[in-house]
């Protein structure tokens, strides 16, 4: 098995935080889209459910780490 280096390893944090935080954005603006759609229907409350879902999902992703995977 090939050695890594510290190169490697270097990018592959910065992969690994870019992914995350993409994660977040995606999580983060769906649960806005969510919040946004629940003002303009009958029935708010699955959408606002869902709209927190997201948003938690988006606080704990930032809490993984690559030995998670």
């Amino acid at each position: 098995m090939a050695a890594v280096t510290n190169e490697e390893n270097a990018e592959f944090r910065r992969g690994w935080a870019a992914a995350l935080l993409a994660a977040r954005q995606w999580h983060e603006s769906k649960a806005k889209q969510a919040m946004i759609q629940s003002r303009r229907t009958r029935f708010p409350k699955n959408l606002e459910r869902e709209a927190e879902v997201h948003q938690q999902s988006a606080e704990m992703v930032m809490t993984l780490s690559p030995d998670d995977v």
